[in-house]
């Protein structure tokens, strides 16, 4: 196989918090009219799996292709029921439910899932006094949030930042959560779709019955993590020449990059991880062995672990979000000591700390929490 960056058909939902942002104001094409909330961009989940839209796999599922290829694919060694990262990107012209998805033991105890649902948020534009509420704030008890979410006063509870274009947000499987309105992100996140609210109305705006709320409510109280405070990040910046390179999130599962090129950048090979690789301003071409491809804002490929060297191309000022599942010490934390950054500000990009990480899996475990 003579391996290419790897085009899929998007996934799109029409949830209610969503208007036109993704192809208004990211410039994606080809979505339906109406409400695009969610266009899925990277998907190995179930019957949203994308299917390769380029080249000689052109018609494959890509779940078929990483089962069949998945040291190819995925990178070298690695073994999994489906495509590690989940991507999108998400208008929440309105604000989102507050909830939490799972973590992967609650996953795989309560819903027989093989994971959970940690993600990030990359923050591609939000207007000015946007925010997002994620969290629980100190001492606050389980009744206490009970009763705030019967309430639907969620700020009782749950601490608010402010947000701005750039930023990064790390945000476990557990965590409580919810953004908008005015905001526009890209997110990455595990293989899942599991979700837990406590919001009176579904994703559709529907009403639900007193009883099916209350169900939720108690659901989401049994699936919470206390412990991890998400904040928004500005990233640590690293200038290659004229480019910039701010790694915003790194974590076991994945790190986010967001990449603004004015000149050319290779990327050499990198046989025991894929990267994925989404536009979102101007266009960039991607050289490698064999060909090119060419990627206008709204658009995304993964590149295999298998291609080889890729040369990045701007058109202006390309911008890039760039996604891997990294083996931390190689892929962040010697780059960014090198740079010149402390090892707390590296450990502030999400759960890079191997102690911090043991805590959290502690704590989604439900020991050493009331």
């Amino acid at each position: 196989m003579n391996w290419y960056p790897i085009r899929l058909t998007a996934h799109i939902r029409k949830y209610a918090f969503g208007e036109r942002l993704i192809p208004d104001l990211l410039g994606k094409r080809g979505c339906p009219e109406g409400i695009v909330a969610e266009s899925w961009e990277v998907s190995d989940y179930r019957d949203t799996t994308g299917v390769i839209a380029n080249g000689a796999l052109e018609g494959r599922s890509l779940h078929d292709v990483v089962q069949a290829y998945p040291d190819e694919v995925v990178g070298a060694g690695w073994r999994g029921p489906h495509f590690p990262l989940l991507e999108k990107f998400l208008d929440a012209s309105h604000p989102l439910p507050v909830h939490l998805h799972g973590s992967d033991a609650t996953a795989r105890a309560k819903y027989n899932e093989p994971n959970g649902k940690s993600e990030a948020w990359h923050i591609l534009w939000a207007k000015e006094g946007a925010s997002i509420l994620a969290g629980v704030k100190p001492g606050v008890t389980r009744e206490e949030l009970h009763a705030a979410f019967a309430a639907e006063d969620y700020d009782r509870v749950m601490p608010r930042y402010p947000i701005s274009s750039g930023d990064t947000v790390y945000v476990p499987g557990g965590v409580i959560h919810s953004f908008g309105p005015d905001t526009l992100i890209f997110e990455v996140q595990q293989t899942s779709d599991l979700s837990q609210s406590v919001m009176p109305t579904d994703v559709y705006g529907e009403r639900l019955s007193p009883e099916k709320w209350e169900s939720n409510i108690l659901g989401a109280l049994d699936e919470l993590r206390f412990d991890f405070m998400p904040r928004p990040n500005a990233g640590l910046t690293v200038t290659e020449g004229g480019n910039r390179r701010v790694y915003g999130c790194a974590g076991p599962l994945f790190a986010l990059e967001r990449w603004t090129l004015v000149e050319p950048r290779r990327e050499p090979p990198r046989a025991r991880r894929c990267t994925t690789v989404a536009c979102v301003q101007d266009s960039v071409t991607l050289r490698y062995d064999g060909g090119g491809e060419r990627l206008n804002s709204g658009e995304s490929v993964i590149l295999p672990a298998a291609l080889g060297e890729v040369e990045f191309i701007p058109d202006g000022a390309a911008s890039l979000v760039v996604c891997y599942v990294p083996d931390l010490e190689l892929d962040v934390i010697q780059p960014l000591l090198r740079a010149g950054f402390s090892r707390e500000q590296i450990n502030s990009l999400g759960e890079v700390d191997p102690a911090r990480r043991d805590e959290g899996s502690a704590a989604a475990r439900g020991e050493g929490s009331d």
